[in-house]
């Protein structure tokens, strides 16, 4: 069999069209929906994240600001500034682009943000609403894995899910967000003893470690669903996932591609979070 594509590029201008008719239906009131994006240091992919990024706000008629820093700035005067933003009535989401340089503690950094700002979703706050089971912003990331999973009418219900990967940013989200949609839910790791043993009995497999094949033809159940987080450079230096997309696409029932797979819903979902931010500012509307 040869799956079926998730096209992340197409569900993600589809997102930007109703952002868009949000964005418009605030503007109306005299409201214009602001990102403020801050970039330190000079990190090659985190200046092209942050250009599309800026792209998709002004695309869809958001506000988002870029304000650029030199790798030695100091900590205290990004906190300083963050502060800043964090009691400016105008902007309504705040984003500090990771990694950040070595000498900055990005934990402090991120929860320096003002929880109701967080529209990256990474706030202690946000974490803990997402464990409870509370209203708030969630990591783009998984968010977007959600929302593609949402496209092709997939119900979790009973099934069962595994996820490679527990990073704070989407292996432990993305895990949580699958539970609360009934699945049940493994999540593997670096420690994980014989990882094609879980994988095989899955019904959805989400790949987030950032390694190379780490999901094959010979570790998918047929008919699967696979989400590919990863983002890599083959020995060639073409972009390429977590999965070894030629052979798991004979294998699985819908995959989704790298380029244009998930990472065009993560940009996507953070418009998302910038608008429900806004509204919930002014009251008008609520995540």
């Amino acid at each position: 069999m040869t799956a079926q594509l998730i096209d992340g590029n197409a569900l993600a201008r589809q997102v930007r069209t109703e952002v868009a008719g949000r964005v418009a239906a605030l503007k109306q009131r005299g409201i214009t929906p602001h990102l403020s994006v801050i970039l330190v240091g000079d990190n090659p992919a985190s200046m092209v994240y942050v250009r599309n990024k800026v792209a998709d706000s002004e695309q869809t008629g958001l506000k988002a600001t870029l304000e650029r820093y030199p790798a030695a700035f100091a900590q205290a005067e990004l906190l300083a500034r963050i502060r800043a933003l964090n009691v400016d009535p105008d902007v309504h989401g705040i984003l500090v682009q990771l990694p950040l340089p070595p000498h900055m503690d990005a934990q402090a950094v991120i929860e320096t943000i003002a929880p109701e700002k967080d529209v990256d979703g990474f706030h202690v706050a946000s974490a803990g609403a997402l464990m409870i089971g509370r209203p708030g912003f969630r990591p783009c990331t998984p968010y977007g894995c959600m929302r593609m999973l949402d496209s092709i009418g997939y119900s979790l219900k009973a099934k069962h899910a595994v996820v490679i990967g527990r990073s704070n940013i989407v292996g432990k989200p993305m895990a949580l967000m699958l539970l609360a949609q009934n699945a049940t839910v493994t999540i593997c790791h670096s420690a994980t003893l014989d990882l094609a043993h879980h994988t095989r009995d899955a019904d959805v497999v989400v790949a987030a470690v950032g390694k190379r094949n780490v999901l094959t033809a010979d570790m998918v159940k047929p008919g699967a669903v696979v989400i590919d987080v990863g983002m890599n450079r083959d020995d060639h230096g073409k972009l390429c996932g977590d999965v070894d997309f030629a052979g798991v696409s004979q294998v699985a029932g819908w995959i989704t591609p790298v380029p244009g797979g998930v990472g065009p819903m993560t940009r996507a979902m953070l418009l998302v979070n910038t608008i429900e931010a806004a509204q919930t500012a002014h009251q008008t509307g609520s995540k």
